[in-house]
């Protein structure tokens, strides 16, 4: 019986080659940050940033004699605890503390929106910018990656101008959300980019030819595959917006109606640091929402890390 001679290209031998070499690379980076050295080391890096944060949580506790006078680790072998901070910052008047709460709630009602409209807008252009041809694509794409390393300082007073005299909405919530929508485009647009462009395209050739224009295919194809990207950039932009202290200041006005609690946290300690036991308590309320945020969506921020750094 004769044997049919089995037609093997170079091609062929040097794509599976290529494939060996990445599959045993990708195999030792794997193990190398798999060993416990790597371990050790990861668990050494997460003591050390979880420090800073663990005596801001202690010093808030502290009497205010001892927090100006001592550090917080000599709580170790001098314990001494009191809630009064936490009642001043809450519930106690004064220019120190009042209204607390009210600049709890400024502060969603600009990080919600501030993280849901860079989100929306960066994939509608990152879904155009990857799949629909027309012409100064590429351009346009190099133009908002270039953006990205432009200083945000040099675009407060030009905006605020724009705010102020033209569109007359300085010191209100549309101008916060505009502001930190514009300076968080460029960055959500490119890095949505890079994972849509990676989604096969004989599934969007396929909804083509079933008749699926690019809104249909948008909503329907891009955005539930996209759902981990998303959810990652969500929580990146929102966690920023929420810590934000330069934007909101230099947009909101200075007003007490649209100021967020970052500001407040800067007013708190009053005049030659007079208040800064205080600080602690304040500090930490402030983080609580973050905390809460990361440790809740968690899987979905490390999904969306992960989506798309591997094809197959």
């Amino acid at each position: 019986m004769a044997i049919a001679p089995i037609n093997v290209s170079g091609q062929d031998l040097n794509t599976e080659a290529v494939t060996v070499r990445r599959g045993s690379k990708a195999s030792r980076v794997k193990k190398t940050l798999t060993s416990p050295w790597a371990t050790a080391a990861a668990i050494i890096i997460a003591v050390i940033w979880t420090i800073p944060t663990f005596g801001l949580f202690v010093s808030s506790f502290r009497p205010p004699n001892d927090i100006r006078s001592t550090g917080w680790w000599t709580v170790f072998t001098n314990p001494s605890f009191t809630l009064d901070n936490y009642a001043e910052v809450l519930f106690a008047s004064g220019a120190s503390s009042a209204n607390l709460g009210s600049y709890f709630i400024n502060s969603f009602v600009i990080a919600i929106p501030s993280a849901l409209f860079p989100i929306v807008l960066g994939a509608m252009a990152a879904y155009a910018l990857a799949w629909i041809p027309f012409r100064g694509a590429h351009w346009i794409f190099i133009i908002i990656f270039a953006l990205q390393i432009v200083p945000l300082q040099m675009a407060l007073i030009p905006l605020l101008q724009i705010f102020s005299q033209v569109l007359g909405i300085s010191g209100t919530f549309p101008a916060v959300w505009v502001a930190h929508t514009i300076f968080g485009l460029p960055l959500m647009t490119f890095l949505l980019h890079n994972f849509i462009a990676q989604i096969p395209g004989d599934v969007l050739e396929a909804a083509r030819v079933d008749g699926a224009n690019h809104t249909q295919i948008f909503f329907r194809i891009i955005l539930p595959l996209s759902v981990p990207a998303l959810a990652s950039m969500a929580i990146f932009q929102f966690l920023w917006v929420w810590n934000d202290l330069l934007v909101a200041l230099v947009f909101s006005g200075g007003t007490v109606e649209v100021a967020p609690l970052t500001q407040r946290l800067a007013e708190m300690v009053g005049n030659f640091g007079r208040n800064t036991h205080i600080l602690p308590a304040g500090a930490f309320i402030s983080i609580i929402v973050p905390l809460i945020v990361f440790f809740a969506l968690q899987r979905y921020f490390v999904r969306g890390l992960l989506a798309g750094s591997t094809k197959g």
